[in-house]
């Protein structure tokens, strides 16, 4: 048998979905003729693409090589259909996992306002750090976005280098912190965390398997009274406002915070985020994922930053 390009689309369809049982149903084929057709493919070349186990299924070290050159081959075929088959072109496809920083959404919208196509499909998670580092593992996503800081480097950097992933230093950032516009401390120059004590501290929930390594806020109080714990932008947000609490950030909004209700003051440490995104090394980014990164580095620009080059 020979490797057919209907063999690639479900390889890469399935990576998509993260299931065979999902992918099964957008391809419109039965889960067993799809599962046969992976199996025969995964015998004529002689590899594993996809672990098996009762938690669903995960590419392989040689899965994740395979599926950048099958993309790069649908790209092709689809050049070829386009040029002489008139077709129409092929989406673009573009996904990000980030942690919760509104520069990365602002980028996002200006890569998309700046495409010229009929047809795409996007992808934005805001999620938590080990999720972030999976996704592109397993390249649900082709980028992820997230820091490094002098507590968390070690712990974060060996991961990364055991899922074959490499960081990209984007900016550096000395640590803010968002408060209310009506918050005592918000007419200060510099706060402090003793300053911040009485105050409820809102954190991003990171799970079961979250330590204090994979937080996304740089420092912490070292014992809090009060404290949040969110998954989504919006609710810390809004508990900012309607609690008077605080969380600590990068210090870049997006100039509109909430109708102006929330502002950032520097925040008294020597501590700072680097930060930067990630992506799999044996990944082609695409051009869709390029023009992002663009993107992206002229946002953080705009608002002031030095880029790492």
């Amino acid at each position: 048998m020979l490797m057919t390009l209907l063999q690639l689309k479900y390889i890469v369809k399935i990576v998509e979905c993260g299931s065979m049982n999902e992918a099964s149903h957008e391809l419109y084929v039965s889960q067993p003729a799809l599962s046969s057709s992976v199996k025969e493919l995964e015998n004529e070349l002689g590899i594993e693409i996809f672990t098996r186990s009762s938690q669903g299924i995960a590419l392989t070290v040689d899965g994740a090589e395979f599926l950048t050159y099958a993309r790069q081959v649908l790209d092709q075929a689809a050049l070829l259909e386009e040029r002489y088959k008139h077709a129409k072109p092929r989406k673009q496809l573009c996904q990000v996992s980030t942690q919760h920083y509104m520069f990365a959404v602002e980028a996002f919208v200006e890569m998309i306002n700046s495409i010229k196509s009929d047809e795409y499909e996007f992808t934005i998670r805001e999620t938590r750090t080990r999720d972030i580092i999976n996704q592109v593992a397993n390249m649900q996503s082709e980028i992820g976005i997230i820091y490094l800081s002098d507590f968390n480097k070690d712990v974060i950097g060996k991961l990364l280098r055991g899922k074959h992933l490499e960081f990209h230093p984007l900016f550096r950032a000395p640590l803010h912190v968002f408060i209310s516009r009506t918050n005592p401390l918000a007419m200060k120059k510099v706060v402090t965390m003793e300053d911040l004590k009485p105050y409820p501290f809102i954190q991003y929930e990171q799970g079961e398997e979250g330590s204090f390594y994979f937080y996304e806020e740089a420092v912490w109080p070292d014992y809090s009274p009060k404290q949040i714990n969110v998954t989504d932008r919006a609710t810390i947000l809004n508990f900012i406002i309607g609690l008077n609490g605080y969380t600590v950030c990068t210090g870049i909004d997006n100039g509109d915070l909430n109708n102006e209700k929330i502002v950032t003051v520097p925040l008294d440490t020597d501590e700072t985020m680097l930060v930067g995104w990630i992506t799999n090394e044996r990944a082609k980014l695409s051009k869709a994922a390029e023009n992002y990164l663009e993107k992206l580095r002229s946002v953080v620009a705009d608002h002031g930053y030095n880029l790492i080059d």
